[in-house]
């Protein structure tokens, strides 16, 4: 099977295995060979620990030198199809660029580069218009800022840290267009645009995944695929988005299979998401676990519903979405809501921040028929590096900084990373990875049953199947696969799947 529909691994380079050289070193180990054959390096731009691990970056054309050179990722990409973050939307306020306009205002050569609130409301904006505005976390997304010899209101979607960038400014295009060269001359083929849903932004509208969003993402795309590049789009958005989004662009995340596997799992009622593997895009990367938290705006009501339109049910109710955050929250004993929301620094609202292994209680059984649900389900797989080794909540990490999301980006020694390697739970999942890497039925369509509650999915090419059943009430999994000689093969454990089919 070709690289890029291989599992592909999502990690930091120095909180796995150092630095980017130790990541290559630990994806070509016997441990992990034929697991992974792609990964999603998390960034390592300068500086790679900035004030949002990485997503606020000074130089965006630059590989911080503590983690390597463009020469490590150029040779990462020698073997492993590798995926890069391209963050289109903002720059850190401590850029040189955003320093200078801070210094000298407008008479900065790169002003035109930075969105204030009067460059998108130049004849002011209403009450209306503002409220209108979309943002994931709670206030209005703007932040005063001395430039030159008057204060602004410069637009930060995310926070005061990551200035949003105007992406219709010729100097905004440049800034992007050189990200691309050089990530495309290090041998990257394909790029995740972050947090693009809030990259236009248009006056009287919710500024998020606009109209004019599309044509962005449809113009930048263009412009990768004349590197030879392929472009990821990242958004949490209301589920007929998704839709929308994946008739659009060469690849979406499935952010919807996460809190859907979950909610089968904790009740036994698989309805919910057989009824989304049904419409769901078939350009999709599947995920369980990001670096981010587990999503719940995705499977939600629509949140940008103009007043006075009729409400759009999401894939759960608003009960049930309450009911799977409280589940999250009791198998985690509490972490979860120690790192979520208010309780934490990051304010998002539509995330909840554990591990996945941890919102599943530590049950083993259960973990691995999610991943078997998440290998089964057409498109890319994508597992996070702490879901890769079973990892639990970092609660000491949380307390130490403070940041929700931190409970989920342990930082591995490399003692832990080979005792993590050797344990049942995360051998049987990465058999399944190679599994999911090297059966012929996994080139073909997926045929989805549900009875009671028994969730059955299919995989099948020519002559070629590979069946996964799984009870949500109880977390049991078997699976059956034709092997190279026509004869049927069967596992009633996931923790005894064996190395070869």
């Amino acid at each position: 099977m070709a690289l890029r529909d291989q599992v592909q691994l999502i990690t930091y380079a120095d909180r796995l295995a150092g630095d980017l050289p130790g990541l290559a070193r630990l994806l070509r180990s016997p441990e992990l060979a034929g697991v992974f054959g792609g990964v999603h390096v998390l960034p390592f731009f300068t500086p790679f620990d900035g004030a949002d691990a990485g997503f606020d970056p000074v130089d965006h054309t630059h590989v911080d030198p503590r983690l390597g050179t463009w020469d490590d990722v150029r040779d990462l990409a020698r073997t492993h199809d590798v995926v890069v973050d391209l963050i289109v939307n903002h720059v850190s306020a401590d850029s040189p660029a955003f320093r200078d306009v801070r210094e000298r205002g407008d008479a900065s050569p790169h002003a035109s580069m930075f969105l204030t609130m009067s460059s998108v409301f130049p004849g002011g904006a209403t009450e209306a218009d503002l409220t209108r505005i979309y943002r994931p976390r709670p206030g209005l997304p703007f932040t005063p800022v001395r430039l030159g010899d008057r204060w602004r209101y410069v637009w930060t979607t995310f926070t005061p840290q990551q200035v949003d960038i105007d992406v219709h400014a010729d100097a905004g295009r440049a800034y992007l267009t050189s990200i691309l060269d050089a990530v495309a001359g290090a041998g990257v083929r394909l790029v995740r645009l972050d947090a693009v849903g809030y990259a236009v932004k248009t006056p009287g509208t919710t500024c998020f995944m606009t109209p004019e969003t599309f044509a962005f993402i449809e113009d930048f795309t263009a412009r990768a695929r004349e590197r030879g590049v392929d472009v990821l789009v990242e958004v949490h958005a209301y589920y007929e988005r998704q839709v929308q989004i994946g008739r659009s662009v060469d690849l979406v995340y499935d952010f919807a299979l996460p809190p859907l596997v979950l909610h089968a799992l904790y009740t036994g009622d698989g309805a919910a998401l057989v009824r989304w593997l049904g419409m769901r895009p078939a350009n999709a990367v599947t995920v369980l676990d990001t670096h981010d938290g587990i999503g719940v705006i995705d499977v939600g009501r629509d949140q940008t519903v103009e007043p006075g339109e009729p409400e759009r049910p999401g894939l759960l109710t608003p009960s049930q979405v309450d009911e799977l955050v409280e589940g999250i929250h009791a198998r985690t004993g509490g972490a979860s809501a120690r790192a979520t929301g208010a309780a934490a620094s990051n304010l998002d609202l539509y995330q909840v921040n554990s591990t996945f292994y941890d919102a599943l209680g530590r049950d083993d059984a259960r973990y691995l028929a999610a991943r078997a649900v998440q290998l089964f389900t057409p498109g890319i797989p994508q597992v996070y590096y702490v879901g890769a080794l079973a990892g639990g909540n970092d609660v000491d990490l949380l307390e130490r900084t403070g940041v929700g999301r931190d409970v989920n980006r342990h930082r591995y020694t490399p003692d832990e990373v080979a005792a993590a390697l050797v344990r049942p739970v995360v051998r049987a999942l990465l058999a399944l990875c190679r599994f999911r890497n090297t059966h012929p039925a996994f080139g073909g369509g997926v045929e989805v049953g549900l009875a009671g509650s028994l969730l059955s999915l299919t995989r099948r090419a020519r002559t070629a199947v590979a069946s996964l059943d799984v009870d949500l009430a109880t977390g049991a999994a078997h699976v059956t696969w034709t092997g190279a000689d026509g004869a049927t093969g069967t596992c009633d454990d996931l923790l005894d799947l064996p190395g070869t089919w």
